[in-house]
């Protein structure tokens, strides 16, 4: 019995390990294709790895299972991946985008959902990055999706994106504060953003002290 036990302990422990290792391959990659959209425009140089781990916090903060933390983590990684597919004339424009140029950059969630279903992740990657830029009052894009027809990751990443973008530096406008960000995200909860998801936000900003840098 003792030796059953044993090897059944053992058993576990390889598992774990060879979790371990998958998890870090696949962060690996999410790496490599964050680096890919990056080099393309140096306005989003950190800005993956800064909205992750806001979103990764704040999913922690809602207390979702390790598997859903896990899932928007990587998502977060490679949400933009779908940008690869613009003209490189839009992605690193130094002006705002006219409205031509506005459709063909709201298409980039599609493009990065049709790039990586192709990857068995343990999570729904695809379509967390398909739904990131969708609203819950239906004003989101590319499907127009509302309410709880969002995945929960997908609105934590919607809303660690917007507050990282708005308070960023772009070549056609200055950074906004964090308090100015947050105030923004505030006015728009519930009709934009999900509420629990903004509180879980505000609360690791206001009171845990969390920084980006």
């Amino acid at each position: 019995m003792k030796n059953i036990e044993e090897k059944k302990d053992q058993l576990e422990k390889e598992l774990r390990q060879s979790d371990k290792k998958l998890q870090k391959l696949i962060e690996g990659i999410a790496y490599i294709i964050t680096e890919i959209v990056e080099i393309r425009d140096p306005y989003l140089i950190g800005h993956h790895q800064r909205v992750s781990k806001l979103a990764t916090a704040i999913a922690r903060e809602m207390k979702l299972s390790q598997d859903k933390i896990e899932g928007v983590k990587i998502a977060s990684l490679v949400h933009d991946v779908g940008k690869v597919n613009l003209p490189t004339g839009i992605v690193s424009k130094p002006s705002a985008l006219v409205e031509v140029e506005l459709n063909l950059l709201k298409n980039h969630p599609r493009t990065g959902y049709e790039i990586l279903k192709k990857a068995d992740f343990p999570w729904p990657i695809a379509e967390i990055v398909f739904q990131h830029q969708e609203k819950i009052d239906g004003s989101g894009y590319p499907r127009g999706l509302k309410g709880t027809e969002i995945l929960i990751e997908a609105k934590i990443l919607g809303v660690a994106n917007v507050v990282e973008a708005m308070s960023s530096y772009k070549s056609y406008r200055p950074a906004l504060s964090i308090d100015e960000a947050l105030a923004e995200i505030s006015k728009y909860e519930n009709i934009l953003f999900d509420p629990e998801v903004v509180y879980a936000c505000l609360k690791l900003f206001k009171e845990k002290g969390f920084k980006f840098e």
